[in-house]
């Protein structure tokens, strides 16, 4: 396992990150699970407040409980149930990360989340009162970095511009390739870490049935995830490629991973053993379909 530093901070994270929304219920099974992800390597766990209405960092933070000192918990805050749990709403105000961290730590059962991020955003925020939130926070000694998890371009400069956050999560694969435009070369610039998720387009470059996806057509989709079969291998299958694919791009620090079942998890470990795309098998996939962009919230 390799791993980085996240942007400006000290958390040096794997390469392959635990993304745990897809966690079931069951406590001991997800333990298991966390614990031999643990064992070979991975140490960045990513949840966050809004999946199963809390539920899922209860599971996460029984699991983690013994192993706290060796581990990076990642959650998120900025989506508030209902009372009647039918839904939920916007929340970026100051007050309400205040009080939602608490609760978040409870269901952790730590006094610290190593990195706290928003979980969304728009440009019509009260940013700095957001950002007033985090730092507050971080010098309370709770939680220890912040920073965001936004696919807008218009919330990210914002965020680099005004605050202190170390990293984005994002979208990106051969198939949403929007950040490289301006998103990456800005947050490269300024020492922000990427966090990759949705690095294999919901199955669709590796075995699931050509659809559409994003600007793109089935046809299209299906030319993508033929180009990563062709350099693909025996030594490195679409999978392995298709994460190759993320983590060979310089702005990404980490891929994160649904994982819910051992074999996922397998899976995700095998993309680090595998030999590393070559130049030219690189810029075949690049050259598969055209880069998409942004064309919204620019």
């Amino acid at each position: 396992m390799q791993y980085h530093l996240l942007g400006k901070s000290d958390l040096s994270v794997s390469e392959i990150g635990f993304g745990c929304m897809s966690l079931g219920n069951d406590d001991a099974a997800n333990a298991s699970l966390i614990h031999h992800a643990c064992d070979q390597g991975i140490n960045f766990f990513d949840t966050a407040d809004l999946y199963e209405h809390g539920q899922n960092e209860t599971t996460v933070g029984k699991a983690l409980k013994d192993r706290r000192s060796s581990v990076i918990i990642a959650t998120k805050v900025g989506n508030q149930w209902k009372e009647d749990g039918s839904g939920w709403d916007w929340n970026p105000r100051k007050a309400y990360i205040i009080a939602a961290v608490e609760a978040s730590l409870q269901r952790l059962q730590t006094d610290y989340i190593d990195l706290y991020q928003l979980h969304g955003g728009t440009i019509d925020d009260p940013i700095d009162e957001t950002i007033a939130a985090f730092e507050t926070l971080q010098q309370q000694g709770k939680i220890r970095y912040y920073g965001i998890s936004s696919i807008r371009p218009n919330v990210i400069r914002e965020y680099v511009r005004r605050s202190n956050i170390v990293s984005v999560m994002m979208q990106y694969s051969l198939l949403d390739r929007r950040p490289e435009e301006t998103a990456f070369p800005l947050l490269q610039e300024n020492n922000i870490g990427v966090l990759a998720r949705g690095s294999v387009a919901k199955g669709l470059l590796v075995n699931k049935p050509a659809a559409p996806y994003l600007n793109y057509t089935a046809e299209e989709v299906a030319i993508a995830a033929a180009a990563v079969k062709s350099v693909s291998s025996a030594s490195r299958d679409a999978a392995q490629t298709a994460l190759r694919f993320v983590l060979q791009q310089p702005a990404v620090t980490s891929a994160v991973v649904g994982i819910r079942t051992p074999a996922q998890l397998e899976d995700a470990l095998r993309a680090v053993q595998a030999i590393a795309l070559l130049p030219d098998e690189i810029e075949k996939l690049q050259q598969a379909v055209a880069i998409n962009r942004y064309d919204q919230h620019r």
